[in-house]
C-alpha cells in the first residue's frame, strides 16, 4: 500500500475518536532556527484541544535538504496519550494545551 500525504485525519485511542490536523511543517525561523511540526488535536464532543510540537528532524539541524513529512496514525496515537499522560482533559474548558514531544510521539 502507498503511503499518502494526510494533512488531517481522524484515530480512535482507547475507543474514543480525536480528530487531527497538521498545523505547522518544519519551518526556517531567523529567530528560533529549525522548529519542527505541530499537529492540532480535539476529541469528538471536546471543548479543549491540544497541540502537539514536535522537534525539527535532525537531517535539518545538519543542513540536509527536507524530506517528505510522514504523520501516521501511530504517532498521532502516541502523542495523544503522552499529552493525556500530562494532564490534558478534552472535556474542560479553556485555550489548547500546548506540548513538546519527542520525535517519536511520547
Amino acid at each position: 500500500m502507498a503511503y499518502t500525504h494526510r494533512l488531517a485525519g481522524t484515530v480512535d485511542v482507547d475507543g474514543v475518536t480525536y480528530h487531527w490536523e497538521l498545523r505547522r511543517e518544519p519551518q526556517w525561523s531567523e529567530f528560533d532556527g529549525w522548529k519542527g511540526m505541530s499537529i492540532a488535536l480535539l476529541q469528538d464532543g471536546a471543548q479543549r484541544g491540544a497541540v502537539l510540537e514536535f522537534p525539527a528532524p535532525k537531517r535539518l539541524q545538519k543542513g540536509l535538504p527536507p524530506s517528505r513529512l510522514q504523520v501516521s496514525n501511530a504517532l498521532v496515537s502516541r502523542g495523544i496519550r503522552a499529552a493525556l499522560a500530562a494532564g490534558w482533559e478534552p472535556m474542560s474548558r479553556g485555550k489548547p494545551m500546548v506540548f513538546g514531544v519527542d520525535a517519536d510521539g511520547n
